[in-house]
């Protein structure tokens, strides 16, 4: 009896993008009936919506980072003059 893999949104970034990677490892190895390949697809498709909005995520906080950094900064240079 085969595992069921773990549900996309408790992965990391890192374990997403390697189980998206054997996907399509797989599928171009053409070695499964059409409803195998269509639900490796799928999961492979939920993976890459996954993968994007942790960098979405991780992009939205590297900005906010910068911003902030930026403003003190700033008031450190006004407060100088």
């Amino acid at each position: 009896m085969t595992e069921s893999p773990p549900p996309v949104e408790t992965l990391t970034y890192e374990q997403a993008f390697a189980e998206l990677e054997a996907i399509v490892a797989e599928l171009e190895s053409e070695e499964h009936t059409l409803d195998e390949a269509i639900a490796r697809f799928e999961r492979g498709q939920t993976l890459a919506k996954h993968c994007a909005d942790l960098l979405d995520k991780a992009e939205l906080k590297v900005r906010q980072i910068t911003a902030s950094q930026t403003q003190d900064v700033e008031e450190q240079t006004e407060d100088v003059n």
